[in-house]
């Protein structure tokens, strides 16, 4: 008979490989076994040494805590729902690294990433949108929940999200791929978003995404947003409309639009909206149509429309900060290794993996000098 212990380390090692997209002979190579060897570790036939098991975590990148760390719930009732055999997309793999190092700091007791506002949310009992006046009224309560202004642009979305627990990523995926997902955590909840987008479009998959995390979506994993139909799948296409109106609020938006177009054409008049609310011509114009300022000849030349160094310079507009870019790390994750790190609770080397390169080793806090009694024992 099979020992559970050995069962659920050759289960892990099985999708920790499938993740990292290497075969039983891949791996096999990689830690000179034969392919039935690293097949019977994987059933739970086999057991694997020490120093096997260093060996297979090098070869598929993850940490050896990884083996013995349990799951996060989502992801769990993610995999079953696929099926055991299902292959994690890319997107699926750092959802799941990057809920295991949050969860690692939440474990540690890192405050910074502990959220007080999360019983309020779970108080409001937020249910999925049924319509399109459920998703505008779930874009007002969001900008509640995080202390925002009901009508202002939302400057920095990452910042914005973190109050109500949602710590969002960006890594660049590469285009054809995902735009975002999301994974609730057992206290919060992770967001990855695809840096490879345009800055407007980031900014809208993490609202999107933040509409998931508000309706308690286990796991989702967004292909394309502000995509969908309502025939063919309505609660995607609601959350779209609830990641527009919490971007673009009706009122403020309605007024500027008149009160630019009574002296300015269309495409003058959306470059300056598109730019103070951080939007993309492709979100806007769909944001007046639906509000009934634009028709769709209208529409589709916003869409069109690109902002010029000669708009910059000629509407004094303010360029931001790029939000989402590259590889980022939201400022609370950060501030929790580097309290870690300042402790002396965590190694160095860790405190850059779990800062996924936009750190370096000079940027750590320096190494406190001990004082001789903790030299010497004294």
């Amino acid at each position: 008979m099979v020992a559970n212990a050995e069962s659920t380390l050759g289960i892990r090692i099985r999708d920790l490989r499938k993740r990292a997209s290497l075969s039983q002979e891949d791996l096999a190579a990689a830690i000179r076994l034969d392919r039935t060897v690293v097949n019977k570790i994987e059933n739970g036939t086999r057991r694997v040494t020490a120093l096997e098991l260093s060996e297979i975590a090098v070869a598929l990148d993850v940490r050896m805590t990884s083996f013995f760390e349990d799951p996060t719930p989502a992801l769990v009732a993610h995999r079953s729902s696929q099926g055991l055999e299902t292959v994690d997309s890319r997107i699926d793999a750092f959802l799941a690294t990057l809920a295991g190092d949050v969860e690692f700091l939440q474990d540690l007791g890192a405050s910074e990433v502990r959220f007080s506002a999360i019983p309020e949310i779970e108080a409001a009992s937020i249910g999925q949108p049924q319509s399109n006046a459920d998703a505008d009224s779930m874009a007002v309560l969001a900008r509640e929940l995080m202390h925002l202004e009901r009508e202002g642009p939302i400057s920095v979305l990452t910042d914005a999200v973190e109050k109500v627990g949602l710590l969002a990523f960006s890594i660049d995926i590469g285009p054809d791929t995902a735009d975002a997902g999301t994974i609730l955590l057992r206290h919060g909840g992770v967001c990855l978003v695809n840096s490879h987008a345009k800055v407007g479009r980031r900014r809208l998959a993490l609202a999107h995404e933040l509409g998931h995390y508000l309706v308690a979506d286990g796991y989702t994993v967004d292909w394309r947003v502000d995509n969908h139909s309502d025939q063919s799948v309505p609660l995607e296409s609601r959350l779209d409309r609830f990641a527009r109106a919490l971007l673009l609020p009706e009122a403020p938006v309605v007024a500027l639009w008149k009160k630019y177009t009574e002296y300015v054409d269309a495409r003058s008049a959306a470059v300056r909206i598109a730019s103070e609310y951080r939007v993309d011509m492709a979100t806007l114009a769909r944001r007046l149509r639906e509000l009934g300022e634009v028709d769709g000849e209208v529409a589709a030349r916003i869409r069109l429309a690109r902002t010029t160094q000669a708009d910059i310079v000629e509407f004094d507009l303010h360029l931001p900060i790029e939000e989402l870019s590259a590889t980022s790390v939201p400022r609370a994750y950060a501030l929790a290794v580097l309290r870690l790190v300042r402790e002396e609770r965590i190694s160095r080397e860790r405190a850059l993996d779990l800062l996924k390169g936009t750190f370096s080793e000079s940027d750590l806090p320096a190494v406190r000098e001990r004082r001789a009694d903790e030299i010497c024992g004294v």
